[in-house]
């Protein structure tokens, strides 16, 4: 028989260390974590690969002056915020087709256009 698939069972309680940040904790499967990656770690790495994700999904640079540098630096602006069901910042737990239904309603902005664009300097 395969047991491969239950290794996470026998190994609850297991001291490891997470490959990405090297924090030491104990793993339990309730809490997020794996063997290989704590909790944090996991959370971090789906945030950045969605983030990662939806910027390629609206054009990979800012609408107005074409900026992509460096990802961190691009938001994604609501054009219309009567029809904003959630801020794509925050929730990127939600799966892909509510994330990428909600980019349908943004537009991609670095953070100087976005600014801008709040204080009526540039328009869409």
């Amino acid at each position: 028989h395969n047991t491969k698939k239950f290794d996470h069972i026998r190994q609850e309680g297991k001291e490891c260390t997470c490959r990405r940040c090297t924090k030491v904790y104990i793993y339990e499967r309730s809490n997020g974590s794996t063997t290989i990656y704590c909790g944090g770690c996991r959370v971090s790495t789906r945030r950045d690969t969605i983030k990662k994700r939806a910027i390629e999904y609206k054009g990979g640079s800012c609408s107005i002056c074409s900026y992509k540098k460096c990802q961190s630096a691009l938001v994604f602006h609501h054009i219309n915020p009567e029809e904003k069901e959630f801020g794509i910042g925050s929730n990127y737990n939600k799966s892909w087709e509510k994330i990428k239904n909600e980019l349908d309603k943004c537009t991609l902005l670095c953070q100087n256009c976005h600014a801008e664009l709040h204080e009526g300097l540039v328009a869409l």
